[in-house]
């Protein structure tokens, strides 16, 4: 027979085991609780929240919180690079996640995927007031006398650049030059009634009663309306697609990985086209179904006649970035400071 003391033992040693075999099961099905921190810019705070919530019904994402911090594109990302914890970064223009890149917090080989580092797509679109009554059609009515214009400081914003390269290689496509570019940018920004720092806080203010139209991305629109907005939205015969990156930072814990892998695939992709984003072609076929609040929700995404990308017309992000939005020589930079405008 077994001394009581041994059999006490052998019962806490198995006790122990027990214990240690629920702990591990419940790390294993998602059951550990574990907080990511995802920074990004402010527009699609909508769709990674609803990414977020389905990514929880998952085996890897159960038990995950979310720490989150939202604005302006180049703000967060320079808020990343001085010390701001994040796991995940979603942001407008792919300068700020080689920003961090620069700063040793992003691996160079975040973007050699199949989505070539880019989470949502989207176009640039023009938001007039219900009935659009200054007759808005195009880009070229941005330019005309009396019609007052919203849209956010590229200073800050990812938003506010896309949205003026549209309108700068609108001229371009159409045969115009350099020259009849910078014109007709200045009369652009001389209409110019509010700047603010976001994509978000332009919409805000033209969803205040400040100007005639708004220069945004398709999926603000289509969110704005959904959320009960009374305006129109117009998407241009030719306008600039629009790429948002994102990547996972270097000491980011592996569940970023992998909600990000989520985000990417179809069912990830399907549920940001739901917030008004075009899905990704890597994402390969994703059944979109109806998109309330698009101008025609069952076929919320029609194609553009024309459609420019940073790529394939103006030379990629490096040479963007110098060529327009240098502190000192950018074109764009100094057409802002011509206009007035900070």
């Amino acid at each position: 027979m077994t001394p009581k003391p041994l059999r006490r033992l052998t019962a806490s040693i198995a006790a122990l085991a027990a214990i240690v075999s629920l702990a591990a099961c419940g790390a294993g099905s998602g059951g550990d609780a574990t907080t990511l921190s995802l920074v990004g810019f402010a527009v699609p705070k909508a769709g990674n929240n609803a990414v977020q919530a389905a990514w929880a019904k998952t085996d890897a994402g159960k038990g995950v919180t979310w720490s989150e911090s939202y604005g302006a594109s180049g703000d967060q990302s320079r808020a990343v690079e001085k010390g701001l914890k994040a796991d995940v970064v979603h942001f407008s223009v792919t300068p700020d996640v080689t920003r961090l890149v620069d700063a040793g917090l992003v691996a160079d080989t975040w973007d050699d995927g199949a989505n070539k580092g880019i989470l949502t797509d989207s176009v640039v679109v023009l938001v007039v007031r219900e009935g659009n009554p200054k007759g808005i059609t195009g880009w070229d009515d941005l330019a005309k006398d009396g019609v007052q214009i919203v849209t956010p400081n590229p200073g800050s914003s990812g938003a506010a650049r896309w949205n003026i390269l549209g309108a700068w290689q609108h001229i371009i496509a159409a045969g115009g030059s350099e020259d009849d570019a910078k014109t007709f940018l200045g009369k652009v920004l001389a209409n110019v009634a509010a700047f603010p720092g976001s994509g978000r806080d332009a919409t805000q203010a033209f969803e205040s009663g400040t100007g005639d139209v708004l220069i945004s991305y398709e999926n603000e629109a289509v969110l704005a309306r959904q959320e009960g907005q009374k305006f129109d939205y117009i998407v241009p015969d030719d306008t600039l697609l629009i790429e948002n990156p994102a990547a996972v930072t270097k000491d980011a814990n592996p569940k970023a990985q992998q909600y990000l892998d989520f985000a990417l695939s179809a069912e990830g992709q399907k549920i940001y086209a739901s917030k008004g984003f075009r899905p990704l072609p890597s994402a390969g076929t994703v059944d979109v179904g109806t998109v309330e609040g698009a101008n025609d929700p069952s076929n919320p995404f029609p194609e553009v006649k024309t459609l420019f990308t940073i790529d394939g017309d103006f030379g990629g992000w490096s040479e963007v970035k110098t060529k327009f939005f240098d502190e000192n020589t950018g074109i764009i930079t100094k057409l802002q400071q011509e206009a007035g405008l900070s």
